[in-house]
């Protein structure tokens, strides 16, 4: 079994990777940190992990629930790091530095221009030196780099499910740079921090936009998408031209991504239809086990818990425009989910192990 530590394992993305790693057959966890809750045990703070695994892992369950919740990680195969941005990437050198195998749910190693961080985080970039060694955890695209790394730096939620919406198009060149998303998101993307906008009496029966000015997935997803086309010999002068509205959405999990691009004609000036992208979609994502082009307008319950990212690809006639809708659940493939995926690659398990399960419906 490889030894598992997971840093901040009291934040929802901590305690959904023990969700899924309860049941894994091949990463055991042995280290969790969480200074607010230090010096008590998993069970005391989440008791529900008692009964987290069923059948002939209920050892594992208890196992789990009597681990002491440290300030500092014990030495483990593999960290999971799930603290905020700055603090994440101070965590991750001294894991390195220790010969410890990282994945960091953090944004600190996911632009590999300092400068653009320092422009969106508005801190200089505290371990710059490792940018350059980070993979970038999106398997569907990096698969065989997350293979040999000791770093990935796991996506986040909104570019997950924006950059598999749009990837195909835009590697086939099938569209202007020129490019629209409006996203929704369920209130556990902001975390479990409090905030005024996220409590109930607020967010509740609410639905708002935010970050117009500019959300922090913004240069990630135009990085990927630009590099992308350009590994498949497209090219976007002056480079693609995004706008991206979040909307806070009075849900708990879920991220429907809806985007929009104007559409490009072939040589002979005809644009492709519906079905001609469809079959650009499927194509495309043959053979991922986490990635579906489905028939229709996916729901958030659709992938409600589960590993999966659901994209419906159609044209609308009328104004000549490409629309995708992608959807997925932002704990899972938009956070732990996709950093279990990105684990097991990089230890050559299954990329299917631990996350088997379909979405919680209804």
């Amino acid at each position: 079994m490889v030894s598992v530590s997971i840093l901040n394992v009291t934040s929802y993305t901590g305690l959904e990777l023990l969700r899924l790693l309860a049941n894994h057959p091949h990463f055991r966890v042995t280290s969790v940190t969480g200074r607010s809750a230090a010096g008590q045990r998993l069970g005391q703070v989440f008791p529900q992990l008692y009964a987290l695994a069923g059948g002939a892992c209920q050892e594992e369950a208890r196992h789990l629930a009597e681990l002491e919740i440290m300030e500092e990680p014990e030495a483990t195969e593999l960290a999971f790091v799930c603290l905020p941005h700055a603090a994440a990437a101070e965590a991750v050198q001294a894991l390195l530095q220790r010969g410890t195998r990282v994945v960091d749910l953090s944004a600190d190693f996911r632009l590999r221009n300092p400068s653009l961080y320092q422009e969106w985080y508005k801190h200089t970039h505290p371990a710059p030196a490792l940018l350059e060694q980070a993979v970038y955890g999106l398997c569907e695209r990096y698969r065989e780099r997350i293979r040999t790394t000791a770093l990935v730096a796991n996506p986040g939620c909104y570019a997950t499910a924006i950059i598999l919406a749009l990837l195909p198009a835009l590697s086939a060149g099938l569209v202007s740079r020129d490019l629209i998303v409006d996203a929704k998101s369920g209130v556990s993307g902001a975390g479990r921090g409090l905030r005024l906008d996220t409590h109930y009496a607020e967010a509740n029966e609410d639905l708002s936009a935010y970050s117009l000015g500019g959300h922090r997935h913004w240069p990630e997803i135009v990085q990927e998408l630009e590099t992308a086309a350009r590994a498949a010999g497209q090219t976007y002068e002056p480079g693609l031209r995004l706008t991206f509205v979040p909307h806070l959405t009075p849900m708990t999990r879920g991220i429907l991504a809806t985007c929009y691009a104007e559409l490009q004609p072939d040589g002979s000036g005809r644009l492709p239809t519906s079905s001609q992208v469809q079959a650009l979609y499927r194509d495309y994502y043959a053979g991922e086990p986490f990635v579906h082009v489905v028939d229709q307008p996916p729901h958030t319950k659709w992938t409600y818990g589960s590993n999966h990212c659901l994209l419906y690809a159609t044209v609308d006639e009328r104004s000549g425009r490409l629309l995708v809708l992608s959807c997925l659940d932002n704990l899972v493939k938009g956070a732990s989910g996709q950093a279990l995926q990105n684990a097991n690659c990089m230890f050559g398990f299954d990329e299917r192990c631990g996350l088997q399960g379909g979405a919680v419906y209804p």
